[in-house]
């Protein structure tokens, strides 16, 4: 079974966000979604101060299997990039909820962080998708 924490917030599109204690949210992809895509080769980042809107792409991972788009799950502005994945993509495959996470947005509005699913919710989600 696929690790899912449950101190954080997902998304349909396998993103994952936690909300940090200076209101910022740091956002990766979560495990079920670098196990489906293998062993990461490349990440393409956001660029810090870039503004991001909910549900648009923002980054994307390439895999030994296929590129794959990655979507903001909130509004807002990009504070910070995981520079470590520059020359170490397989980060995410190896620890996606710490060290592998992809960047940090300021949310345009806090709220919407209760919006997304809990971990119950994605994983009654992946009990549909995986069956």
């Amino acid at each position: 079974m696929n690790k899912i924490l449950n101190e954080l917030r997902y998304t349909n599109s396998h993103e994952w966000v936690r909300q940090e204690k200076d209101g910022t949210l740091t956002i990766g992809i979560t495990d079920y979604a670098q196990s489906n895509l293998g062993d990461f080769v490349f990440i393409a980042l956001p660029s810090v101060s870039s503004d991001v809107n909910v549900g648009e792409e923002c980054c994307t991972v390439e895999s030994v299997k296929a590129a794959s788009d990655v979507y903001s799950p909130i509004s807002g502005e990009v504070t910070e990039t995981n520079d470590a994945l520059e020359s170490s993509p397989d980060i995410v495959n190896s620890d996606p909820y710490g060290n592998g996470w992809l960047f940090r947005i300021r949310p345009d509005e806090a709220s919407d962080f209760e919006k997304l699913m809990t971990a119950d919710e994605y994983k009654a989600k992946l009990s549909t998708e995986t069956h």
